[in-house]
């Protein structure tokens, strides 16, 4: 990195200089100087898929698995359009992802005619991205190019959300100045400082709540993930002895294989036994727990204030009164510190499939796929699960991931479409092959990508739960012709992608084809035949509770949930 030198250049070496190797992006006729700019053979790899929404949810999955920023580049307008709503995703669930868009030169601006792939004005995809990002610039001026897009780096880093970075196309040879203090930074960056006054009074204040009880209840959610705080939760649990849950979103952050692990808790529709558990908890710690409807069931939360503590967005609530500028890092760690009374409760994992029956040979349920996926991932270790929305989504909360592999969903967004792509990011990223649970909707938006899969170096075993439609909305509508899908040869498709293809109607087929697939040195397909309008267990009971609560003006079933 030198004082003075060509914007493209400055990228590269910025973007090597912060730990980034890999760019997930599709060429475009206004990017085209910024995408081969950023392609030099300098240490950074760029990845293409088919459509910028694979792009978009593939370095989503990226971030994800590896706790990096996830770099993308894409086309103005008609790129950075389509792009907008996995970026919207990324907000919503806190992945720190920076997206370089092309734009139209200055001497086009000057015209005073339409550009093609404007939609209203040329600062219209500007102002699109301020609504999804944490940050934005467009470099315009060369004296402060490096600091803008340092600035933006630095929000996306601290707010763990995405940030935005327009460049016209003229823009990318200009020779621009940058400053001494980003060449002589060591590229590491920085979340938000905490008050170390608050941080302490909370953590005295939480530990002496946690001292007096008796039932105490730890919840973990996303945040844990994002801010890194995973080994020292882990720590704290050891120390406290108290039951340990995650949240929809947040299932993961906590290992599932540990022996305080209960399971996910979804409010009142969770596994029997953590409800029972909750509905005595007297105390309960939320760390990183984002207050959304997937969390908690889509029920209001129960909150008992003089028996909770809530940590979450750089605040923590402790029962009447807030302790602000508090990170969830910051607060795990001061809890640590503090004298913590160990509790000696004998904790048993829960979840929805305890009572699966166990027949090889005929139609195969969704609960038996979920059986079979936890049977495979207890024999085989180092596999990312990635969770597809709809049906999926909730089936994965009864996966259960072994301490070496990990677990993405986007569970709170809920973007169908996400997986397929989510998964070669994540592989492409952290090294692991990934088992993708996939509802034939979902693959049929994004599902395609897999094409993609051996130029990346991936291969992803992807279970399509094929039930021929949208089938979790199959109980709650009328029409249900509405819901039907083409059905796709989905292991067809696989072999002529270059993979391996398999069908599977029984549970001994799927195990089988599970085994041949983990065999298999490319990516794999296999096509689950259900019946129509089987579903997940959670599903069913996220459906049921819908319509109880609907009945029911008062919802006596939302009030059994526990103290959050």
């Amino acid at each position: 990195m030198k004082r003075h030198m060509a914007l493209g250049d400055f990228l590269v070496a910025y973007l090597r200089k912060i730990g980034v190797d890999t760019i997930f992006g599709i060429p475009g006729d206004l990017a085209l100087k910024l995408f081969f700019a950023l392609g030099k053979r300098h240490g950074i790899k760029i990845v293409t898929l088919s459509h910028e929404p694979g792009i978009g949810f593939a370095a989503d999955g990226y971030a994800r698995a590896t706790g990096k920023i996830g770099v993308t580049c894409v086309t103005y307008g008609a790129g950075g359009h389509n792009m907008v709503n996995p970026v919207a995703g990324s907000f919503s669930e806190r992945v720190p992802i920076l997206i370089f868009s092309g734009g139209p030169g200055e001497e086009e601006r000057k015209l005073g005619t339409l550009i093609h792939h404007q939609a209203r004005e040329i600062e219209s995809q500007h102002r699109i991205y301020q609504e999804v990002t944490c940050a934005s610039r467009v470099l315009t001026d060369p004296r402060s190019a490096a600091e803008d897009l340092h600035t933006v780096v630095r929000a996306i880093w601290a707010e763990q959300r995405p940030g935005y970075v327009e460049i016209h196309r003229d823009m990318v040879d200009r020779v621009i100045e940058v400053p001494d203090e980003i060449i002589a930074w060591d590229g590491h960056l920085h979340f938000h400082e905490s008050d170390t006054r608050k941080v302490e009074e909370a953590a005295r204040e939480t530990a002496a709540m946690f001292n007096a009880s008796r039932r105490p209840v730890m919840i973990a959610g996303i945040e844990i993930h994002r801010y890194k705080a995973a080994h020292e939760l882990v720590e704290l649990a050891d120390k406290m002895g108290a039951p340990v849950c995650a949240t929809v979103l947040g299932k993961g952050a906590f290992p599932m294989d540990h022996p305080q692990y209960m399971g996910v808790h979804v409010g009142p529709i969770s596994p029997p036994p953590i409800v029972a558990r909750m509905d005595v908890a007297d105390f309960v710690l939320n760390l990183g727990c984002l207050k959304t409807d997937m969390n908690f069931g889509n029920r209001p939360p129960r909150v008992i204030q003089g028996r909770t503590v809530w940590a979450v967005d750089r605040k923590v609530d402790v029962k009447y009164h807030t302790y602000i500028d508090v990170g969830v890092r910051d607060f795990v760690r001061a809890l640590l510190r503090q004298k913590l009374r160990h509790h000696e409760e004998q904790v048993a994992y829960a979840d929805n499939l305890g009572d699966v029956p166990a027949a090889e040979n005929k139609q195969i349920r969704v609960a038996q796929i979920l059986v079979a996926v936890n049977e495979f991932l207890a024999a085989h270790h180092n596999y990312i699960v990635v969770t597809e929305s709809g049906d999926m989504l909730f089936g994965g909360l009864d996966v259960r991931v072994p301490r070496h592999s990990t677990y993405l969903a986007q569970g709170f967004y809920a973007s169908m479409g996400f997986a397929v792509p989510a998964a070669m990011g994540a592989q492409v990223g952290a090294g692991m092959r990934p088992i993708v649970l996939c509802g034939d909707g979902g693959f049929q938006m994004t599902g395609p990508e897999i094409s993609r899969a051996p130029m990346m170096d991936a291969n992803p075993i992807v279970l399509v739960v094929n039930n021929g439609g949208w089938g979790i909305f199959r109980p709650i509508v009328e029409r249900r012709e509405l819901l039907e899908l083409p059905p796709w040869p989905y292991a067809k498709l696989a072999r002529d992608f270059g993979g391996a293809g398999y069908e599977a109607r029984t549970l001994a087929q799927l195990r089988r084809a599970l085994a041949a697939a983990h065999r298999s040195r490319s990516f794999a397909i296999i096509d689950v035949r259900v019946e129509r309008d089987d579903l997940s267990p959670v599903s069913v009971k996220y459906i049921r509770a819908a319509a109880k609560r609907s009945q029911s003006p008062h919802g006596r079933a939302a009030r059994r949930s526990g103290p959050i």
